[in-house]
């Protein structure tokens, strides 16, 4: 159903992939939108146990595009480093493909709400909960169940680090 990486080699493992996730602040999410167009929409996310958290606005694009299709695909750069003088760039990334859902019930929506606001506000837990009881009517969180997970890396990076068996990618 999903392809093969070519440049195997450069494969993340299946335990790269989700740190790669863990560890970044945003992403592009790609849906299918009007016309045709695919339609990337950078955000903020929350990866935590196998699953892509997100939030947005009761209406819009990226919603109605979800409600239409519910298959996303979703890419983190976790790794850019520029080297001129090499003409090549250091990088890793991973992409993930999945099935969309928004989150109907209020005790779940405020659960990943309050673990997205934690994540980019670590320190200020009441500051947390206030934001999430703020915003919790306005908007909508959207769980991601991942199909299928792909990272990739600069070869140069690889060849840094000592090896530990073939790189995998992880179908779900």
């Amino acid at each position: 159903m999903f392809r093969e990486m070519r440049r195997f080699r450069q494969a993340m493992t299946a335990e790269q992939c989700p740190e790669a996730l863990e560890h970044g602040t945003s992403g592009v999410l790609a849906v299918a939108g009007d016309n045709g167009y695919p339609y990337a929409v950078p955000l903020s996310y929350l990866y935590l146990g196998g699953k892509l958290y997100f939030h947005c606005a009761k209406s819009g694009y990226k919603l109605d595009a979800l409600r239409s299709n519910a298959k996303v695909c979703f890419c983190v750069t976790d790794k850019d480093e520029v080297v001129p003088e090499k003409y090549t760039t250091y990088y890793r990334s991973v992409t993930l493909f999945g099935r969309a859902r928004v989150i109907a019930d209020d005790t779940e929506k405020r659960e990943y709400l309050g673990k997205l606001a934690a994540k980019y506000s670590p320190n200020d837990e009441r500051g947390c909960r206030e934001e999430v009881e703020k915003s919790l009517a306005r908007v909508c969180v959207v769980e991601v169940t991942v199909e299928h997970m792909t990272g990739k890396e600069a070869i140069e990076l690889i060849e840094k680090r000592p090896q530990s068996g073939a790189a995998k990618t992880k179908s779900l």
